[in-house]
């Protein structure tokens, strides 16, 4: 059962993202996603569910190269991301965010300097290294820690937060690139039910603050549902629902997971 949606040319149309036949085969002849198409507009936020090992962080990763395609093409910025060479990935990888499932900070350093090295893409080689930001910056990110509550931990480790806090570090740190995108791979199912709440909010409200689109891999349907204003379902890697969230029902979901007891697998997850 699959429905098509976003397929105009998109209110922001330069923050678009349009995947062609993506294909992502990690053993020969054995794709984790199967021809893939879809286009996400450059607004709001979408949200992709389905079963555990259905490629739904493949694609996620597959959109900034973190995991190379095998085939298709990823239009972003009006260019194939497919087909860059190092150099001009590295220049384009400024402007996707990425929010990941364990954080990725640097447990060692401080808030402040997780959020900074959003900018490591920006400068030289030797002020990266010296960790010698601008003071343009370095304002800047007091100014997200601020508006993700945590100005308060600015010079503390990063291992002192909670995984809540982690999560919000990581956030003010992907936006701190500047990104004309968000991407999220599974950024809730470390937490708590009300810490995951309050993460979807906040990946929400900052994104529709700076008017960029939301990508947001996530097991949970029905915090999908609540912040979503487009859901895609995949299966097999391949989609097989893509539309609002008020129109999935049970028999949707059903088809999504395979006829598993999807109740379960989409609230306690």
């Amino acid at each position: 059962m699959k429905k098509s949606r976003g397929s105009g040319n998109g209110s922001v149309k330069g923050r678009s993202l349009t995947i062609t036949n993506l294909v992502k085969a990690y053993k020969p002849g054995k794709p984790v996603l199967k021809n893939l198409s879809m286009f996400i507009n450059g607004q709001g936020v979408t949200a992709i569910i389905g079963p555990s090992g259905t490629g739904k962080s493949t694609l996620i990763r597959c959109i900034n190269r973190l995991v190379e395609p095998t085939s298709g093409e990823i239009i972003f910025m009006g260019q194939d991301i497919t087909r860059m060479n190092r150099s001009k990935l590295r220049r384009i990888r400024r402007r996707i965010g990425m929010v990941f499932q364990e954080y990725n900070l640097v447990e060692r350093l401080t808030v402040l300097e997780n959020v900074l090295s959003g900018r490591l893409g920006y400068i030289s080689a030797w002020r990266a290294w010296f960790r010698k930001f601008p003071e343009q910056d370095i304002d800047a990110a007091f100014k997200l820690l601020n508006q993700v509550g945590l100005q308060e931990f600015a010079m503390q480790r990063a291992d002192a937060l909670s995984g809540g806090q982690r999560q919000r570090v990581g956030i003010a740190r992907a936006l701190m690139q500047g990104p004309d995108i968000l991407l999220a791979d599974e950024p809730t199912s470390s937490l708590d039910p009300k810490t995951s709440v309050e993460i979807m909010e906040l990946m929400s409200s900052m994104g529709k603050e700076r008017d960029i689109p939301v990508v947001v891999n996530i097991h949970n349907v029905t915090l999908a549902s609540r912040f979503a204003q487009r859901i895609i379902g995949l299966s097999r890697g391949e989609v097989v629902f893509d539309g609002l969230p008020e129109e999935i029902t049970d028999d949707i979901l059903k088809d999504i997971y395979g006829g598993q007891d999807w109740l379960t697998h989409g609230q306690n997850q």
